[in-house]
C-alpha cells in the first residue's frame, strides 16, 4: 500500500505524469539500452520502433498509479493485469535482480522529462509507486517459477522442427519436439512460448507465440504469420526469418509455455471467437475440446481476409464434426462461400447463452467491439476472456 504522504504527491502529479508518460518512457529505453545493450535481446525491437513498448510501459505505471489511489475495483483489475505481466516476464526469463536497472532508468527519465518540477518529494513517492508495482511482479513471477520447476538464469531450451506446413497464405505451422529427448512440457490451450532467434545482423530477438494444438500430443505446436511492410510499419524481422528460413530438423530456443488466459475445465457452452492469425489458441482450445470435454456446446466463429489467408479452416472442420454440438461461422471480405458472410462479424449472429463462457483473439479493435458486443447483449463481463499485450492491456472498455 501507498504511504498517506507519497499517495498526496501521486495524486497530485498524476496528470503531468500521465500527459508525459510516453516521452518518459521513451527517454528510459533509450537510455536503459544505452547503458545496458545487452537487454536489447530482451525486448521486441519491432515494438521498439513502433512505439508500442513505450506506451505499454507507460500505460502500466500509470494505471497500476492509478489503481494505489482509487478504489479497490481499479486494484483488483490491476491484478489481472499484473498476473499477464508476470506470464510474460517468465516466458522471457526475467530475473529479480534487472529490477533495479529497469527503475534507475525509469526514475532518471522522469526527472530527465519533468526538470526541476521533479522535487525530492515526487522523487520519493514515484521511487515509491514504481517499487511496489517490482515487488508484486517479482512476486508474481517467482511463484510461477517455482510452480514450473524453472530457473530463469537457464530458461531457453533447443527444440527441433519435427514438422513445417503451409497452413494458408502467409501462415505456416512448425511441430516442435525436444532436441535432448526430455518430456514436453505440460501446458494449458490459450498458452503461448517465446521463440528467441538470431536474425542475420547477430540481433537475437524474441516473439511470442500461441500453441496451435491442445497438450498430449508429444509436441508443441507454433504458427506463425508472416507480418509484410507497410508504409507506416516495418517487415516482421522475426516472423519473416521463420518463414525464409528455418525448415524440417532445424532448431529453434524456446522458453516454457505461459499465458494465463487459458480455457477452463467445466461443461458449459463455449464460445471461441478469432480473427487473422487469432485463430491459433482457438485451434489448441477445440482440439483439446475435443479430446476431453467432446460433449460441451462449442461455437468456432472466425472472421479473416478470404478463405485462402484463414489458418486451420479444414483442420477445424475436421475436429468440429467429431463433436456432440459445435457450430462454424466465418466470415471473410470478398467471398461467396455459402458458409460465409462478407463483412465484418456479425455479434448478433453468434449463438449465445446464459452460461457461456467467451475467449477472443484477433487485433484489439476487433476484440474490444466483440466485447462491446457480447456484453450489449447480456453476457457477463467476467464470462469474456481475452489477452492483450500492449498499450490496450488496460483499456475498461
Amino acid at each position: 500500500m501507498l504511504s498517506p504522504a507519497s499517495a498526496a504527491v501521486v495524486r497530485a502529479t498524476l496528470p503531468v505524469v500521465r500527459a508525459h508518460a510516453v516521452e518518459i518512457t521513451g527517454e528510459f529505453y533509450s537510455s536503459m539500452f544505452t547503458a545496458h545493450p545487452e537487454l536489447l535481446d530482451l525486448f521486441n525491437q519491432g515494438n521498439q520502433a513502433d512505439g508500442r513498448q513505450k506506451l505499454a510501459l507507460a500505460s502500466a505505471v500509470v494505471g497500476f498509479a492509478e489503481c494505489l489511489i482509487t478504489d479497490i475495483g481499479e486494484a483488483v483489475r490491476f491484478e489481472q493485469v499484473a498476473e499477464r505481466i508476470a506470464h510474460k516476464h517468465v516466458s522471457l526469463g526475467i530475473r529479480a535482480e534487472q529490477y533495479p536497472v529497469v527503475g534507475h532508468h525509469l526514475l532518471a527519465a522522469v526527472g530527465t522529462v519533468l526538470g526541476s518540477a521533479v522535487t525530492p518529494d515526487v522523487f520519493a513517492a514515484w521511487h515509491e509507486v514504481y517499487w511496489l508495482l517490482a515487488c508484486r511482479l517479482i512476486a508474481a513471477e517467482a511463484r510461477l517459477y517455482q510452480r514450473g520447476d524453472l530457473d530463469p538464469a537457464d530458461l531457453w531450451r533447443r527444440w527441433r522442427v519435427a514438422k513445417r506446413l503451409d497452413e494458408a497464405i502467409d501462415a505456416v505451422s512448425f511441430t516442435l519436439v525436444p532436441d535432448d529427448g526430455a518430456p514436453v512440457p505440460h501446458f494449458s490451450p490459450g498458452q503461448y512460448v517465446s521463440v528467441m532467434v538470431e536474425l542475420p545482423d547477430g540481433r537475437r530477438q524474441p516473439r511470442q507465440y500461441s500453441l496451435s494444438h491442445g497438450p498430449g500430443r508429444g509436441s508443441l505446436r507454433i504458427t506463425v504469420r508472416r507480418v509484410r511492410g507497410r508504409e507506416d510499419a516495418p517487415a516482421g524481422a522475426v516472423s519473416n526469418h521463420l518463414h525464409d528460413h528455418v525448415t524440417d530438423d532445424d532448431i529453434l530456443l524456446l522458453g516454457p509455455p505461459a499465458g494465463e488466459t487459458t480455457l477452463d475445465t467445466g461443461d458449459g457452452p463455449v464460445l471461441l471467437v478469432s480473427a487473422g492469425i487469432g485463430i491459433t489458441p482457438m485451434a489448441a482450445m477445440l482440439d483439446h475440446l475435443a479430446r476431453t470435454r467432446p460433449t460441451r456446446r462449442i461455437v468456432l466463429a472466425h472472421a479473416d481476409r478470404s478463405p485462402a489467408h484463414h489458418a486451420f479452416r479444414r483442420e477445424c472442420a475436421q475436429t468440429a464434426t467429431g463433436l456432440g454440438e459445435a457450430d462454424e461461422l466465418y466470415w471473410y471480405e470478398n467471398d461467396h462461400d455459402d458458409r460465409s458472410r462478407p463483412g465484418r462479424m456479425e455479434v448478433d449472429a453468434l449463438p449465445l447463452g446464459p452460461d457461456t463462457t467467451a475467449y477472443l483473439c484477433g487485433p484489439l479493435p476487433f476484440m474490444q467491439g466483440i466485447r462491446a458486443g457480447l456484453i450489449r447483449r447480456g453476457l457477463p463481463a467476467d464470462r469474456i476472456r481475452y489477452e492483450v499485450f500492449g498499450p490496450g492491456m488496460l483499456d475498461k472498455a
